[in-house]
């Protein structure tokens, strides 16, 4: 439509009330969305849900209107100021720059509206910044190319980049041809105008390619066993097996020399004993065969100091251990599991888990580490990475390849303003349907078809009332793209740091009121790009806002680490000394993790001293005091990972014999 009282040429794309996906992908491109309100009926659920859909993704200069209705034409001037005001206040919530909604059944303000549309500057979209896009305004398929014209908008657009088609993926352009003005048709073109000139062409030495992943060497790190030849060769450099040299031990590593008291002696009373220098034992003869039998007879009733130190405190109440019988131990481990304060506990400590009785745990949990301390133990980002990480891409310095790519937009390819054809390659022959919304063709910058681990920092939708669990198909949108990912969620770091070790703690769930960053593996982005969580419903048509949020960084070095806690019951105390039971079910087990650390729900820290029994059993000691009514815990982590994101598709509408559209969905 072209206003001829203000010189303006407005292209609008009209979208029916229901199609959300079409009105996701009209506002992306659109310099303004005019929203069309009803002053009679409330807003339905889903229509709530798109408005929020749309303000997460990024909104331009938003113009509000009811349109001429014959219900409203009885109402006077009060009421009508009423429903304006109203409207007004509920559309300020997702656009507070809104100043009024304009009544088109008035001569007056529908003059207004057309105003602001044809004299008003539209405001920049965030994500669309340094990019460039062309609404469709002509499409022809042809031989294997799609043709799109229209009017180059945002910035400059290179033949050599990639460029991006919602629900169909990206493209390579083979060449921008220059395309005549739809002035041109009302007037008397010149032969300029007529003969149409490349812009620019792809140059194939400079040209984004289509390799989206490597390929992996499943051979680059094959392990083999050394032959007996290098085993030779090996010990032939080291003057032979039996004479080579045992290195130094290196400063630190030395053991301790044990120190031997005589039994029932304490660690103070064991202090005073003044130890004989290496030639004062020495002796010959039969003064010294008598000498080291009295030695051998004192090393019977002596013991080393480091399993004394508890002897003095428990010499009163040393009792031989017996396991209880298999009955008793399944009853007393039934009621103990099955206390009234477990559902109280699992909120405090989500982290709990019980360890299975038929498999060991250290065959359970083969995967899981121990550490001290979660945010600064170190831990190797490139140790047992999975296969998907073989097919991804690393940035060096993603900041100044960001920077570099953001230059080097500004100056290569085709001005906006332009009016061209774009020929783009490999692109199927339904995408010229013209039964679908109008093609836009986005502008990738270098690098952004490369696939590597993206973070984005995510808020649950204060609206929606479902779970949201690690792993669950979601629909992220950000930018022009449109994926189906199984996003893993972390904690994020107070300030957007990475911490000592960049290691961040697995979420189970996606919580109300914390932002937590989701990760999946996706083609990279450049600039703050939104994004928004949705999940697909039954009909196919309207999503649920799940969340939304916005791009943090891409770090393939980001550690998500998924900890559980294997909780035992302090079966009997004495001060610092507890035996615990329940966090395992044989002595294997308790020998398999007796070097990671123990702590109490009280705060206590504590170490395996010694298994007790057959049914896993132990003895620990504690740095304090323990009480009956503790919990003793072990932690446990290991590194998760997000799975393979693909393209999303939005569904069909196939129009029915009434007149009415079916969702047809697409694979």
């Amino acid at each position: 439509m072209k206003a001829h009282r203000f010189k303006t040429s407005l292209q609008f794309i009209p979208v029916q009330y229901g199609h959300h996906w079409e009105a996701l992908d009209a506002a992306k491109a659109a310099d303004y969305v005019l929203f069309l309100l009803s002053p009679t009926l409330e807003v339905t659920q889903a229509g709530d849900t798109l408005l929020r859909t749309l303000q997460t993704q990024g909104l331009p200069t938003v113009i509000s209107a009811i349109p001429p209705d014959p219900s409203t034409s009885s109402l006077d001037q009060k009421s009508c100021t009423a429903v304006l005001k109203s409207l007004l206040s509920f559309m300020q919530y997702f656009d507070p720059s809104q100043a009024r909604v304009y009544d088109l059944s008035s001569p007056s303000d529908s003059l207004g509206a057309l105003r602001s549309l044809a004299e008003g500057r539209p405001g920049e979209v965030r994500w669309r910044s340094g990019r460039a896009w062309i609404v469709g305004e002509d499409v022809d398929w042809e031989n294997g190319y799609l043709k799109v014209t229209g009017v180059v908008r945002g910035n400059h657009l290179s033949a050599n980049r990639l460029v991006h088609i919602p629900n169909f993926g990206d493209y390579q352009v083979t060449k921008i041809m220059s395309a005549p003005s739809a002035r041109s048709k009302l007037q008397k073109p010149s032969a300029m105008e007529i003969e149409p000139q490349v812009l620019s062409e792809r140059v194939p030495s400079s040209a984004d390619s289509m390799i989206s992943t490597n390929v992996p060497d499943d051979m680059a790190n094959e392990q083999t066993w050394p032959t007996e030849e290098e085993m030779a060769g090996v010990a032939t450099r080291q003057g032979g097996a039996d004479d080579a040299a045992v290195p130094d031990a290196k400063k630190g590593t030395t053991p301790k020399r044990i120190q031997r008291i005589p039994k029932g002696m304490s660690q103070y009373q064991a202090s005073w004993i003044v130890d004989e220098s290496d030639d004062d034992e020495e002796g010959d003869g039969e003064d010294g065969n008598n000498h080291d039998d009295a030695i051998a007879e004192e090393d019977e009733e002596m013991v080393p100091i480091d399993e004394a130190i508890d002897m003095e405190s428990e010499r009163k109440s040393v009792v031989a251990f017996q396991d209880l019988d298999v009955e008793e131990e399944e009853k007393q481990l039934l009621d103990w599991r099955h206390r009234a304060q477990e559902e109280r506990d699992a909120q405090v400590f989500p982290d709990e888990l019980d360890t299975p009785r038929d498999t060991p745990a250290r065959a359970r949990f083969a995967r899981y580490r121990g550490l001290r301390s979660l945010r600064t133990s170190p831990w190797d980002p490139y140790e047992n990475l999975p296969k998907e990480y073989a097919r991804i891409f690393e940035f060096e310095e993603f900041k100044r390849t960001e920077r570099d790519v953001f230059r080097a937009a500004e100056m290569e390819g085709v001005e906006p303003g332009t009016r061209v054809t774009v020929y783009v390659e490999g692109v199927p022959q339904e995408a010229s349907d013209p039964s679908r919304s109008p093609i836009v063709l986005y502008g990738l910058f270098q690098h952004e078809h490369k696939k590597t681990v993206l973070h984005f920092t995510v808020q649950r939708n204060t609206e929606y009332g479902k779970s949201v669990k690690s792993k669950d198909p979601l629909i992220l949108c950000y930018g022009p793209r449109r994926l189906r990912v199984n996003p893993v969620y972390s904690q994020h770091t107070r300030g957007g740091g990475k911490g000592p070790n960049n290691v961040h703690k697995f979420e189970r769930f996606l919580w109300h009121g914390t932002t937590a960053v989701a990760s999946v593996y996706a083609p990279v982005t450049f600039g703050k790009q939104p994004c928004a969580l949705l999940r697909e419903t039954k009909d196919g048509q309207a999503p649920e806002l799940v969340a939304m949020g916005s791009f943090l960084n891409p770090d393939t070095t980001r550690i998500i680490s998924k900890r559980i806690i294997l909780s035992g019951h302090p079966f009997k105390v004495h001060k610092k000394t507890a035996t615990v039971r329940y966090m395992f079910f044989n002595p294997d087990d308790v020998s398999y993790y007796k070097p990671i650390q123990l702590h109490t729900k009280h705060g206590r820290m504590g170490h395996i001293r010694e298994s007790l029994g057959t049914h896993g059993y132990f003895k620990a000691h504690f740095d304090g005091p323990v009480n009956q009514m503790d919990t003793v815990c072990m932690a446990l982590y290991k590194r998760v990972y997000p799975r393979w994101s693909e393209l999303w598709r939005a569904p069909l509408k196939a129009p029915r014999l009434d007149g009415s559209e079916d969702v047809v969905m697409q694979e």
